[in-house]
This record gives structure tokens, sequence and C-alpha cells, in this order.
């Protein structure tokens, strides 16, 4: 199970935390991924989209 969008295909990031004596961690950001149903094709589907994709109508919500 992924953590992406199944629209942009937007994932998780990773990175380090740097402290101020320049120390480093490794993180991660994630996506703020939403599960929403939605019809393509004629069937309703949950899919997992990110906020930006909900957000710009690339994806509609099924009521």
């Amino acid at each position: 199970m992924a953590r992406q969008c199944d629209i942009c295909g937007k994932g998780t990031i990773f990175g380090n935390n740097v402290s101020k004596a320049k120390n480093r961690l490794r993180r991660s950001w994630r996506p703020n991924l939403q599960n929403i149903r939605t019809m393509i094709g004629g069937t309703v589907i949950t899919i997992k989209v990110c906020s930006r994709c909900l957000k710009s109508d690339k994806i509609v919500k099924h009521v």
C-alpha cells in the first residue's frame, strides 16, 4: 500500500533535519492524502488523492 497520490503520483520525500550544530537526522515529508469516493468509468471506487489535486478539481467527489 503506497503512500502516493493516484492522480499525480506525488509521494513521500526524504531529507535531513539539520540542527543548529549541523547534526543531520533523516526524516520524511508525507503528502496530504485523502481517501475519496469517485465515479470513474461508471463505477464508484475509492482512491487516494492529494489535497492539491482535490482543490484543483482534477477529481470530483461522488455523493
